[in-house]
């Protein structure tokens, strides 16, 4: 889906392609492009096809680089997407500067380019692209920050719940949450890199102003880069910790598993000891003592392993331990 938007009194409003001036700035936004668009804006504004390959590409990391015609920069924006498994992601956005418009690129939707159509974002004017794409890292961090905000508290939701009871599913939920820190991480960490390299470089002409404004910019980016590492090692801790009580809890199974077949095996011992072609006891008597026997050794056996596995010494300091830390 391609739009034109056009600057008037501060606010943005979409044109019709047939509406367009050439004495204008306007803003070309294409999201959620399909491979016609991509060859509709190839053809139409003579930009490099694998250049648009790479601003569509997933994977694609931030840049900026100077064209004979244009210059382009690849950011990394937050996605929230509810409906999916890891719902936090990362997409890269593309902007290509011409001297009389701006076109930017993403191959799905995004908040960011939400509130850049919706005028929620003030202060920002085609008159002066450096200062739009300054206005969109923003914007980005913003959001950045709100999201990783968002995913601690799903975080200390699902660590709650697995308190209770350890399933797969709050298991699988804190590996997702720990996989949208991963790509928050390295998708700050490459909007750094940008902001340095403009910093650096002239490619775009930044006034007194602008520069002011990208030291803000990279402030808040350092903050959400802090806040992801701490986030991500808080996780991964808490991963390795649960980790550690399912296999505590595997072990303790394990070893009341283990008494009951040592009982188990007293009785399949005394009844295997006769076979089949030895005369068992009490075989040629009418009377129940071997009846009375045979309970009386299930009841034996039973005893000795209850008071094996409710009285053993790591049982009582076990019950001890519980209830000083119920006090």
């Amino acid at each position: 889906m391609i739009n034109y938007w056009k600057e008037k009194d501060g606010q943005f409003i979409k044109l019709k392609k047939d509406e367009i001036e050439t004495s204008q700035h306007i803003w070309v936004d294409a999201r959620n492009v399909t491979q016609d668009e991509i060859n509709f804006l190839q053809k139409t504004y003579s930009i490099d096809q694998e250049l648009l390959m790479d601003v569509i590409d997933p994977d694609e990391l931030s840049r900026i680089e100077n064209w004979d015609s244009y210059i382009l920069t690849i950011m990394r924006l937050p996605v929230f997407s509810p409906n999916t498994d890891v719902a936090y992601t990362t997409t890269p956005l593309g902007a290509i500067l011409f001297p009389d418009k701006i076109i930017t690129i993403c191959w799905t939707n995004c908040e960011v380019l939400k509130d850049l159509s919706a005028n929620r974002i003030k202060g920002l004017s085609l008159g002066d692209f450096p200062a739009f794409i300054i206005r969109i890292l923003a914007r980005a961090d913003i959001l950045f920050l709100r999201y990783l905000k968002e995913i601690n508290r799903r975080t200390n939701s699902i660590q709650n719940e697995l308190h209770d009871s350890i399933e797969n599913a709050e298991l699988i939920q804190l590996l997702n949450m720990e996989k949208s820190l991963m790509f928050f991480q390295t998708s700050l960490k490459s909007n750094q890199l940008l902001l340095e390299k403009i910093r650096r470089t002239r490619i775009l002409n930044l006034d007194s102003d602008d520069k002011e404004w990208l030291d803000d910019v990279e402030i808040d980016n350092r903050q959400a880069m802090e806040m992801a590492d701490t986030y991500s090692e808080i996780t991964t801790g808490t991963m390795d910790a649960f980790a550690s009580v399912i296999s505590n809890n595997m072990n303790i199974i394990m070893k009341k598993l283990t008494v009951i077949s040592l009982v188990l095996m007293v009785i399949s011992f005394i009844t295997s000891f006769w076979g089949m072609n030895i005369r068992l006891p009490w075989s040629t008597s009418s009377s129940w003592t071997g009846f009375f026997c045979i309970i009386a050794l299930c009841v034996v056996s039973a005893t000795i392993a209850y008071i094996t596995m409710n009285f053993s010494p790591i049982t009582r300091i076990k019950k001890f331990r519980e209830k000083k830390n119920r006090k």
